[in-house]
């Protein structure tokens, strides 16, 4: 069965009673208030959620979808999910903690577009436009994205209020917990760079309560291909640890913005998800947070050893 698919636009609403007004004098039909809790689960590729609606069924919802400041294309697949407790605790198990977006959703339609004015609990309000592809309509999803257009321009949705990331993305760059920002700069400090001089600490959650925060630091060596890079001294800790599943990131070094290398991005891939977050730092702390998709949006995995051969 072929996944779901649509045309979405997120921005954030400085003026939700504006943008519901213009969505009504469009022609948009309320639809009823919703209240939502939607708890992610780090996965491999794609994203999944389970969705918990107040009056209604639970589903697992599974997605795929660019990072991108503008209208752009999602695959999906829904199922109910009856015990969502039992579910819940079973994913956690086995792919680990994600985070957990609560909203309180203002939906009305127009056409075969979902108008979410949402208000999400940490973040504000949010106007999302969802643009429903029926079954065998083209690939390029032309009509959907007309509609998507017409009312942005309708709404007055302005370009710097149009965001790339989802909720749970929004959620996980409001900041690094202080021991993982702690770890990065104590690993930092113990960095073996007697060539380079760069010192370069990480820090990594494993998913689990007592799973603690592992560290790793640069490694030189002169032979410089043995050179260790930290991200690959601190997976090595948390697999000598007995973890399997990495939740959180952070990369510090004293330099205006540090990023890990692509190889570094390949090696974060195998244990993490793309939800994941990864926490950009400095000595006085984090500077930007970023997700391990944006930085690696087409990870080489066991799914893609699979098409190869």
């Amino acid at each position: 069965m072929q996944p779901a698919r649509n045309v979405e636009l997120k921005a954030h609403d400085p003026d939700p009673a504006a943008t519901h007004a213009a969505a009504r004098a469009h022609g948009a039909q309320e639809a009823g208030t919703l209240h939502q809790r939607d708890t992610y689960f780090p996965v491999p590729a794609g994203r999944l959620k389970l969705r918990e609606e107040r009056g209604a069924t639970a589903h697992l919802i599974a997605y795929a979808r660019a990072d991108a400041a503008a209208a752009r294309t999602s695959s999906y697949r829904i199922v109910e999910v009856p015990d969502p407790a039992a579910l819940t605790a079973a994913l956690r198990a086995t792919h680990g903690d994600g985070p957990v977006v609560e909203k309180t959703r203002r939906l009305l339609r127009w056409e075969n577009v979902r108008i979410h004015l949402d208000e999400v609990t940490g973040l504000g309000h949010w106007v999302e436009l969802e643009a429903v592809a029926p079954p065998g309509a083209p690939p390029d999803l032309a009509a959907e994205h007309a509609r998507i257009a017409e009312l942005r321009t309708v709404l007055r949705i302005r370009d710097e209020h149009v965001v790339a990331e989802g909720y749970a993305q929004l959620l996980v760059r409001r900041g690094a917990p202080q021991d993982l920002i702690d770890g990065a700069r104590v690993a930092m400090g113990r960095a073996y760079v007697p060539y380079s001089h760069f010192h370069v600490g990480v820090a990594l959650r494993a998913s689990g309560d007592a799973a603690g925060v592992h560290l790793g630091a640069n490694v030189e060596n002169a032979a410089y291909p043995q050179t260790q890079c930290a991200e690959a001294s601190a997976i090595g800790a948390l697999i000598a640890a007995g973890h399997r599943r990495i939740t959180e990131v952070a990369v510090m070094a004293d330099t205006p913005l540090i990023t890990p290398c692509g190889g570094c991005r390949q090696r974060l891939s195998e244990l993490a998800g793309p939800d994941t977050p990864v926490h950009l730092c400095g000595p006085e702390g984090v500077r930007q947070t970023v997700t391990l998709g944006a930085l690696l949006p087409l990870t080489f995995d066991a799914h893609a050893m699979e098409q190869t051969g």
